[in-house]
């Protein structure tokens, strides 16, 4: 495999952080650190300016900072009520992981659409219109992301199926996959309903081993929400590794700085090493590596998100002989992240590790932290379960909503209780 390090891509991505960094600055004008004097550096580390009100997680609305990445204020986060399901009738495990899901998050009969796909690794660019087509005839307004219950298919062409559904086909990317890739206007965005102000649907595969896995994945989900963040809980630690695989560990550099995040209750750790180091109470491990060894070390919490930076991790048949991200997901992790074709070590089409960090400890949910951290996602899966919100609040019922609709508004979808065993 021929890995690019693209000088002049390095510089883009160093002015999208710059851009950032400047537009929240009103913001932070109490706490933000000085600018960098040389265009090279970054932002001197500060630590994180929220902190839990009343026992709970940062309050919605806080914006957060670490060494020069800033989340902005997002009030609010994806319901279950805001979900579409898409469930292939073609694949039993699709079949009967969605109609294990729509118990668990209490999905309504209109959130789901059953369609019938081929059950392979890529669809062609008609048959990905057609799937398109019937989304958008199908979900209404009120759908603001979409959960699709398979493992394949995972690619059209050299796009992650996630990307194109959410972005819109790039046919052409084949003969430019290591190149820069357009900009997600969902990259590190404020909204908390991204159909109604940016017209995307942020889209994530329940994929998993099989169905057993799927369903554990699924129950972790729920077990998530609201979990963490409360005062007096014992930490969770967010582990980022650099190997010794040069390439693969560009991310070092956007590594938050380490130590406790006051008032979070995250201890971060950043460490150097090929062979993941035994951990306790996982949120994030964030690593780069072709091949992953040694996880069962790593025990995760509800709700954690992993993933490598490697080029063929969004294949989750497994073809390209790189460990793919379902096995995060065999791990116990939450949520994950991998491309599905040669991406080139850009970093913009990989997880950004603080903005990642930051958006989950606001009280997003899974699928909106993972998508607001990539800058390029065309070719990245994104995979798990959508809703696993562990620093979440719990959102208010509809305005005149009964009984039901006030239990499902209790999480990011639904109560505890309601999780199918």
């Amino acid at each position: 495999m021929a890995w690019i390090l693209a000088q002049s891509h390095k510089v883009l991505y160093r002015e999208t952080l710059k851009a950032v960094v400047v537009g929240a600055l009103a913001l932070l004008a109490a706490c933000a650190g000085p600018q960098p004097a040389e265009a090279n550096a970054l932002p001197a580390p500060v630590s994180v300016a929220a902190t839990r009100a009343s026992g709970h997680a940062a309050p919605p609305g806080a914006a957060l900072e670490v060494r020069g990445a800033v989340a902005p204020r997002v009030r609010g986060h994806l319901s279950a009520r805001e979900l579409g399901l898409v469930i292939n009738t073609a694949d039993p495990y699709s079949v009967q992981v969605g109609e294990y899901y729509a118990r668990a998050r209490g999905l309504g009969p209109t959130q789901v659409l059953r369609v019938v796909l081929p059950v392979r690794h890529d669809l062609g660019a008609t048959e990905f219109r057609l799937l398109a087509a019937q989304i958008a005839d199908h979900f209404g307004e009120d759908i603001q992301a979409l959960a699709l219950a398979w493992n394949q298919p995972y690619a059209v062409g050299c796009q992650s199926i996630t990307g194109a559904l959410t972005l819109g086909l790039d046919a052409s990317l084949c003969s430019r996959s290591c190149a820069a890739t357009p900009k997600s206007r969902y990259f590190n965005a404020a909204s908390a309903r991204p159909w109604t102000d940016l017209r995307l649907r942020p889209s994530m595969l329940l994929a998993a081993g099989d169905v057993a896995s799927a369903r554990a994945l699924i129950q972790r989900g729920v077990a998530a929400d609201h979990s963490l963040g409360w005062r007096g809980a014992p930490p969770v630690q967010a582990l980022f590794v650099a190997t010794s695989d040069a390439a693969r560990s560009v991310r070092a550099r956007l590594f938050p700085p380490p130590g406790p995040l006051r008032g979070m209750g995250v201890d971060v750790e950043v460490a150097r090493t090929d062979t993941p180091p035994a951990a306790e109470r996982l949120l994030i491990y964030e690593t780069g590596a072709a091949h992953l060894a040694g996880l069962s070390r790593l025990q995760f919490v509800p709700g954690a998100l992993a993933d490598h930076l490697t080029s063929f991790g969004g294949q989750l048949d497994g073809r390209s002989g790189q460990t793919s991200v379902l096995a995060w997901i065999g791990s116990g992790a939450t949520a994950s992240y991998g491309t599905v074709s040669e991406p080139c070590n850009h970093p913009q089409k990989f997880p950004h590790p603080q903005l990642l960090l930051l958006h989950y400890l606001q009280g997003s949910t899974a699928i909106e932290a993972y998508w607001k951290s990539v800058a390029w996602p065309s070719q990245g899966l994104f995979v798990g379960e959508p809703l696993a919100a562990p620093y979440a609040r719990p959102l208010p019922p509809p305005t005149g909503a009964g009984p039901a609709a006030a239990a499902l508004a209790g999480g990011s979808g639904s109560t505890r209780s309601n999780a199918p065993h």
